[in-house]
């Protein structure tokens, strides 16, 4: 799997570069991870709705094909994009939203901050509160898109929106527990877990070998 650091780069071209790559690759191309942070952007899935747009002020939306309602991108907040033929890999997507999940799992793990997964609302959280999105968009056998997760970023923008369609849902970061967090770090450690989940063998088991045990039922959506 190669992964590539993007570092900060505008939201709407990543995304095309994106829906490029996965309707340009065939059976030889190798699956790729990337990392990038974005600037201020609102993002709506296509089962989002208007009325969960409370007020953008002057941050720029921009309607996307995954799955799943709006949430928002910022500086602070790591992104990784799954691009991966999940045939390929021998899994279904269950199996796949389940390793994105573990892996964020095991990263928060590292720092000593319980997380968990909610099979009524897909995600990890921390206290009741969401700590990371996911949303997936399946083409081709192949899925694009993938998580965000909060690491030091300015939240203020969650509250003019209703976060994943789910009005009053909270939202929480890795600073709030380590004031000394580094993006950097979190980067590696994350990179690290999701090189571990989603190979072959881990999709393909119901059940990690670290016990990190998601609910069964969630969709790729945020």
């Amino acid at each position: 799997m190669i992964v590539r650091y993007l570092g900060l780069a505008p939201y709407q071209e990543v995304y095309e570069e994106m829906k490029h790559f996965t309707e340009s690759r065939t059976e030889e191309t190798p699956d790729e991870l990337w990392v990038v942070e974005h600037p201020p952007v609102y993002t709506q899935g296509q089962n989002g709705k208007p009325e969960h747009i409370l007020n953008p002020a002057m941050i720029p939306i921009v309607q996307v094909d995954r799955g799943g309602q709006v949430t928002y991108h910022g500086p602070g907040q790591l992104v990784v994009y799954t691009l991966i033929d999940f045939k390929k890999r021998g899994c279904g997507v269950r199996s796949l939203i389940r390793a994105l999940e573990n892996a964020v799992i095991a990263t928060l793990a590292d720092y000593g901050i319980e997380g968990s997964g909610d099979v009524s609302a897909p995600g990890v959280y921390v206290d009741g509160k969401k700590i990371a999105a996911l949303g997936l968009r399946i083409r081709k056998g192949s899925v694009y898109h993938g998580l965000s997760l909060n690491v030091a970023m300015d939240l203020t923008p969650f509250s003019g929106i209703n976060p994943c369609g789910y009005q009053g849902l909270e939202v929480i970061q890795m600073i709030d527990f380590i004031p000394t967090i580094s993006l950097s770090e979190v980067t590696e450690h994350l990179v690290g877990h999701l090189e571990y989940y989603l190979d072959p063998l881990q999709l393909q088991q119901s059940i990690t070998d670290r016990g990190l045990l998601i609910k069964e039922g969630s969709d790729p959506s945020l």
